[in-house]
């Protein structure tokens, strides 16, 4: 039985059996890649001479990025919804610009869903993309953000809703207009209904075209979200110009939602060469005005067709990876998260840069897929942390929050408000939330976790410090020690620096090693409770790991 949420995060030591897995199934590994066997660190060039540092990477490759529904985050103003200026008010905890201070969670750039204006509380059916949602603020709001976030080194990404509109937009309401409007052609029409269903669900899935004053309409996630129609030329330098508008106003890339979608062409509704055409172009417009700019896809679906997208942006989101960490973790076993990272490197094109993650605003979250055990929750936070990548955070995972109960797992049970504080009003707001806290605020609030050392916050935030000062961690190649069995353990290896990294999946204690690495003194960065330090020597170094538990030692 999972504890209950009054009883969630008492302490990451109590941890709890759990059967829940999900239905994915990891791919079978691939054959061995040369240099496998364990036998060498990495950390020279072959010849005993000293292997140089590596450049670094973009920033955008390399940063720990948080997800955040503004509407949820901080209300300034007593109305129950959060704002800009509640989420400037709330940067400090983010990161507050000083590496000296441990307070804060220390992340690289933050990740808004849209905040553009919309009907609707999520943003994803766009009336205007020039202008903020009026829920919350202005745009000189988001200028002041973007100013005080960069003050702090933290980057802002925005979630582009690029396949499609909200009914309500302009474009959309002149298009219905007449066959003659000047917007006609910036959605997909027909004569007739074309029975297309939504590609995820071809045979039971809902409809897709939709008739409106004699002709019928595109629209593959709502009808009140129609697509645009990106074979016009004029849509295309609109999306274009548009992010280049608010990279000027100070935002620092982009979420693109969807790009699956894009345009419907000869090879069906989703993946066509059409679309990746387009977002090569779009890309090269984002990198005209700013070249590091932060471009991630969202392509849910397997490994190889994730892939094929990088030949147009930098990131992709790995969605497969995210289902092997959940299902390794509660599996007891990782053999499949080893497998899907060995699927990455053999099919994403040479020095790409994958982006791993737990969950997001369209998944029940984290702590609830993993039965609410404490030791399972930090089980994957350390492992996205850890594995390569520019690992992407949900926000309320480092409290360990639960999915809301509010609405039966509905879509605002995922994106329920931040608990900062134990109060009536979360210290969220003044007023009344715009949607009910998830269960366990009591102790899974940031008040609670800030002053606990063991702390799922607290370990989160040890974590991530130990990710951004290691260049291993941070941008390195990996090579596994022990990939199957409760223990996961692996090299991270950047120029001359390697890190070993080793996970225990299980519930009981474990043993690590001996591993044949090299080493003239290992170095702790990071130990949970129950871990000891490496001990050995080159070539048969060895740990013992409590429960759950994570080491991360540098060895060179």
């Amino acid at each position: 039985m999972p504890l209950r949420p009054a009883a969630l995060l008492l302490t990451l030591a109590m941890l709890v059996s759990c059967k829940y897995r999900q239905p994915y199934e990891p791919p079978p590994p691939p054959p061995p890649l040369p240099g496998e066997d364990g036998g060498s660190d990495g950390g020279s060039n072959g010849d005993g001479g000293v292997v140089p540092p590596e450049q670094p990477l973009p920033w955008s490759r390399r940063a720990v990025t948080y997800e955040l529904l503004v509407r949820s985050f901080q209300d300034s103003d007593g109305d129950g919804k959060g704002d800009l200026p509640g989420l400037i008010s709330r940067l400090d905890y983010l990161n507050d610009g000083n590496d000296a201070t441990t307070t804060d969670l220390g992340v690289d750039a933050i990740w808004l869903m849209p905040i553009f204006a919309s009907p609707s509380y999520h943003g994803y059916d766009t009336t205007d993309y020039d202008q903020v949602n009026p829920d919350y603020g202005t745009n000189a709001d988001f200028q002041r953000l973007a100013s005080e976030a960069h003050r702090r080194g933290i980057k802002v990404v925005l979630d582009l809703v690029v396949n499609h509109t909200g009914s309500g937009h302009p474009w959309f309401q002149d298009s219905i207009s007449s066959p003659a409007s000047a917007h006609r052609d910036w959605y997909v029409w027909s004569a007739t209904d074309l029975g297309w269903r939504p590609p995820w669900d071809p045979y039971t899935g809902g409809d897709c075209w939709y008739l409106r004053n004699g002709a019928w309409y595109y629209a593959l996630f709502w009808s009140e979200m129609p697509d645009l129609n990106f074979r016009n030329q004029a849509v295309r330098d609109e999306m274009k110009r548009i992010a280049q508008q608010w990279l000027a106003r100070g935002a620092d890339g982009f979420r693109l939602d969807a790009v699956r979608y894009l345009v419907e062409g000869s090879g069906g509704q989703a993946d066509t060469v059409e679309t990746h055409a387009y977002l090569r172009e779009f890309a090269s417009a984002v990198r005209s005005v700013q070249p590091d700019a932060m471009m991630v896809g969202e392509a849910w679906i397997d490994t190889s067709t994730i892939a094929r997208y990088y030949d147009d942006l930098p990131l992709n989101f790995d969605f497969p990876l995210a289902q092997a960490i959940l299902d390794g973790v509660n599996g007891s076993n990782g053999a499949g998260i080893a497998s899907v990272i060995d699927q990455v490197r053999s099919t994403y094109p040479a020095g790409s840069t994958d982006a791993p993650f737990l969950s997001n605003h369209d998944m029940t979250r984290t702590a609830t897929r993993l039965g609410s055990s404490p030791g399972k929750i930090a089980n994957a936070l350390a492992i996205v942390l850890t594995v390569p990548g520019s690992p992407f955070l949900y926000y309320g995972e480092e409290l360990g929050l639960l999915n809301g109960s509010a609405c039966n797992g509905c879509d605002e049970d995922k994106r329920s408000p931040m608990p900062w504080d134990a109060t009536l009003g979360g210290g969220f707001t003044a007023g009344t939330p715009w949607h009910a806290f998830a269960p366990g605020q009591a102790v899974a609030n940031v008040a609670a976790e800030t002053g606990a050392d063991t702390s799922l916050l607290s370990r989160t935030r040890k974590l991530i410090a130990v990710h951004r000062d290691s260049k291993a961690l941070s941008q390195g190649s990996i090579r596994w020690l022990s990939r199957s069995g409760s223990v996961l353990a692996f090299t991270r290896t950047s120029g001359p620096e390697t890190v070993l990294v080793v996970h225990n999946l299980g519930d009981g204690a474990a043993n690590a090693g001996p591993y044949n690495v090299a080493s003239p003194g290992p170095i702790t960065l990071f130990a949970d409770p129950g871990v000891t330090d490496l001990t050995g020597g080159t070539g048969s170094f060895h740990a013992s790991l409590g429960g759950r538990g994570t080491g991360i030692y540098r060895l060179q």
